[in-house]
């Protein structure tokens, strides 16, 4: 699914691989990305066939810049829309919702180490944004949060840097 959605965005942004440095700022785009994160934009370097390091460099800076912002500005953001008389943002607050109560009890058990594993493990639903929207949400200490959320990143850039540039670039040759 994640190789689907990459090559999607590579086909629709494509035009930014004739400029320089264009292979780049489109892996940096995919790892911002919910949904896609660091695990995309490993795919699409490897896809795009540049360098292993510092596409693993872009995907981790892509990766953890919207960390902070949903870290301190989520709750408050869900909690306006859960308020909101718009029934979209009231239907996206209560898809958010579902998604951190899915997720809650994991958290709630293993404690920061389970936000660590929650984040690591590169697994449909997991990741950064998702991580960091349930450590918002379950109003967990911010400073071990972040700790535990790049600790989670480390772990999954490593696993993605092995499937996408080892089992993947074996694939793709």
């Amino acid at each position: 699914m994640v190789d689907k959605l990459v090559n999607g965005i590579i086909g629709l942004f494509g035009g930014l691989t004739s400029i320089a440095f264009g292979r780049e700022i489109l892996v940096f785009i995919i790892s911002l990305l919910p949904i896609l994160e660091l695990r995309g934009g490993l795919i699409a370097a490897a896809l795009l066939k540049l360098n292993p390091i510092p596409s693993y460099i872009i995907s981790m800076i892509g990766n953890i810049i919207p960390i902070p912002f949903i870290l301190f500005l989520m709750a408050k953001i869900l909690e306006k829309m859960r308020n909101s008389k718009i029934k979209s943002f009231n239907k996206f607050a209560n898809f958010l919702d579902k998604k951190v109560e899915k997720h809650k009890n994991s958290i709630e058990k293993f404690g920061y180490w389970g936000l660590v594993l929650f984040v690591g493990i590169p697994l449909p639903g997991t990741g950064a944004w998702t991580g960091t929207l349930l450590a918002s949400v379950l109003n967990l200490d911010k400073k071990k949060s972040f700790g535990a959320i790049l600790l989670g990143v480390v772990m999954a850039s490593v696993i993605m840097m092995l499937i996408s540039f080892g089992v993947l670039a074996n694939i793709i040759k």
